[in-house]
């Protein structure tokens, strides 16, 4: 795997992670994927903008900022939420315009795709969107192609890749640090592990958040942080709301992973902002905004 090594950080007095939340509705989530087709998504009741004001209202109690991974197909149909993201002070980034897989897509799908979310999210919040975060993390060795789009794009750095084996997504070989796929090109971040008897371990955010008791997500985090690295923590609106419509017509997997400890998460979260200092991905990571070393 080519790639340019993204230099350590600069110790400093308290360590800052990344903060992220994946702007989605609990009828887009992959694991419903053969249960709820594209053509039923207008006919579904939406609950994201309830749950996404929520989670605006627990980041201005705790006195964080986060970056918000956007669908191009959610800000179209909720532009008022888009320009509250963005009126808090917090990032707003793309998550593609209607959550399908990067590596289910051609090239060519995939930059039609991406461009269009972020000249749509550009135009309603009125700021530059520079990061990306694929849907159900799927940049993986099989569409390395896809970092050329971002840039082409005009994303400065994405957060695509989980270095885990994983049946859905996951990357083990991948870098566990941020870097550059490509000689001068955008800033990968992938999300964070931590290594355990020579495997890497999720500790990242999402259903695994929600499946472990929280002391143990905090040792590793704090695992994380004692190696002065930031960590990258990400959760979906629809995982703080223990009341959305349950999806039936998927398998049992599906559902255990979607609905476990639904109604823990919301205390979760507040730990977690309590726990640790949080901030924007392209604050928390500022090489993204600029190009690398040697670049033209």
């Amino acid at each position: 795997m080519n790639t340019t090594a993204y230099p350590p950080p600069v110790p400093g007095p308290r360590f800052v992670n990344g903060l992220s939340v994946d702007v989605e509705d609990y009828f887009q989530v992959q694991a419903f994927a053969d249960a709820i087709p594209r053509s039923e998504w207008e006919s579904r009741p939406s609950r994201v903008e309830a749950n996404t004001d929520r989670i605006l209202a627990l980041f201005d109690q705790a006195g964080v900022h986060g970056t918000f991974f956007t669908l191009g197909w959610v800000a179209e149909r909720q532009p008022a939420l888009v320009r509250r993201i963005v009126a808090a002070g917090h990032e707003l980034a793309s998550h593609g315009y209607g959550h399908a897989r990067a590596d289910r897509q051609t090239a060519a799908e995939f930059r039609a795709d991406i461009g269009r979310a972020k000249r749509l999210l550009e135009d309603i919040g009125g700021v530059a969107v520079v990061g990306y975060r694929a849907p159900t993390f799927s940049i993986n060795a099989s569409n390395p192609w896809a970092f050329e789009m971002l840039e082409q794009e005009g994303y400065r750095y994405s957060s695509s890749v989980y270095p885990i084996r994983h049946d859905l997504y996951g990357m083990p070989q991948a870098p566990r640090e941020p870097y550059r796929p490509n000689p001068g090109g955008l800033l990968e971040i992938p999300l964070t592990t931590v290594r355990v008897l020579g495997r890497n371990l999720p500790c990242a955010g999402g259903g695994y958040f929600r499946l472990l008791p929280y002391s143990v997500f905090r040792m590793g985090l704090r695992e994380v942080n004692r190696t002065r690295r930031p960590a990258v923590f990400y959760f979906h609106p629809w995982e703080i709301d223990p009341a959305q419509p349950r999806i039936t017509t998927c398998s049992r997997l599906s559902r255990f992973r979607h609905y476990v400890n639904l109604s823990a998460t919301t205390g979760r979260i507040r730990r977690l902002l309590r726990d640790f200092a949080w901030d924007r991905m392209d604050r928390v990571f500022p090489d993204s905004l600029t190009p690398a070393a040697g670049a033209a």
